[in-house]
């Protein structure tokens, strides 16, 4: 009996062994480019609601237009603006669509401040 369950704890070694061989050596994962520029209008949606709820939560604009810049080089507004449409069309309650609002108002208001000249 004893000699089952070493064949069979050696059996599992070796197939561990063979997939981790397999997985680093033969077939390695690629490297994509992944950068969040590069996201669907879905996925770019869910990353605005998420960074609207951040907003929501601390109120930290400068933190989420950080983070809204990161999703291209658009205006963060414009980003913001695609993001409650796409949401519109696909049914996003009424508190995720309110959050992104807040976060659009927030960053419209502060727009005209950025664009201003200093003497």
């Amino acid at each position: 009996m004893l000699g089952r369950w070493i064949r069979f704890f050696i059996a599992i070694a070796l197939g561990a062994a063979a997939g981790l061989a397999y997985g680093w050596l033969a077939a390695p994962a690629k490297q994509v480019n992944t950068q969040a520029d590069n996201l669907r209008i879905d996925y770019r949606s869910d990353v605005v609601l998420m960074i609207a709820e951040a907003y929501h939560a601390d109120h930290n604009l400068a933190s989420a237009i950080t983070r809204i810049s990161l999703l291209g080089n658009t205006q963060p507004a414009d980003t913001i603006q695609q993001a409650i449409l796409f949401a519109e069309r696909q049914g996003y309650s009424d508190l995720d669509l309110q959050m992104m609002r807040e976060l659009l108002a927030a960053v419209q208001e502060l727009t005209p401040l950025i664009n201003t000249p200093v003497p």
